[in-house]
């Protein structure tokens, strides 16, 4: 995840490079960079579980017009846990409620938080596989316990969110 905060600082204009020549002010740039490398990894993370959403939602739809109405209040459940987080995802200040200004984030705990994202990234592919093996569960004895399982993963979607910022937060009271 450093080729994206490399990304971003190669990617300054003309003033921010001269600025950050400026004693005391490349500590500035060097935070905002990481503000708009955390903006660009969340807008990520929000568009994959939003593909998510609309897998589950076009599925939803689907057994609503099949008639399978029984799993609709539970899939519907699900589809409001992972809308929640990709809301909070897509709508959290980038960095600017002190999260990178009042702790000084290291390289170590930067790579924390990048493995806790990278985390977030792979609990998508295993929200994707549910999904999947929910509509391939459709009218056999498994469907249950396929929603079952699609519920359960969503419901941790949030909390680790919120815990997110912990990541940083504890390694600094350690």
């Amino acid at each position: 995840m450093s080729d994206l905060f490399d990304q971003v600082s190669e990617d300054q204009d003309p003033f921010k490079k001269l600025a950050s020549k400026l004693p005391g002010f490349s500590g500035y740039i060097e935070r905002e960079n990481r503000r708009a490398a955390d903006k660009l990894l969340r807008e990520s993370i929000a568009d994959r579980y939003e593909m998510l959403w609309k897998k589950l939602s076009d599925l939803q739809k689907d057994l609503a017009s099949d008639g399978e109405l029984d799993a609709l209040d539970e899939l519907e459940n699900a589809a409001m846990k992972i809308q929640t987080f990709k809301d909070k995802v897509r709508t959290a200040a980038y960095g600017n409620s002190g999260f990178f200004d009042a702790i000084k984030v290291n390289e170590e705990e930067l790579a924390r938080l990048y493995e806790y994202d990278l985390m977030l990234l792979e609990q998508a592919d295993e929200i994707e596989r549910a999904i999947d093996n929910v509509e391939t569960s459709i009218g056999e004895d498994g469907f249950p316990a396929a929603v079952s399982h699609l519920v359960s993963l969503s419901r941790d979607l949030v909390a680790a969110f919120e815990s997110r910022s912990s990541v940083i937060t504890s390694s600094e009271s350690a």
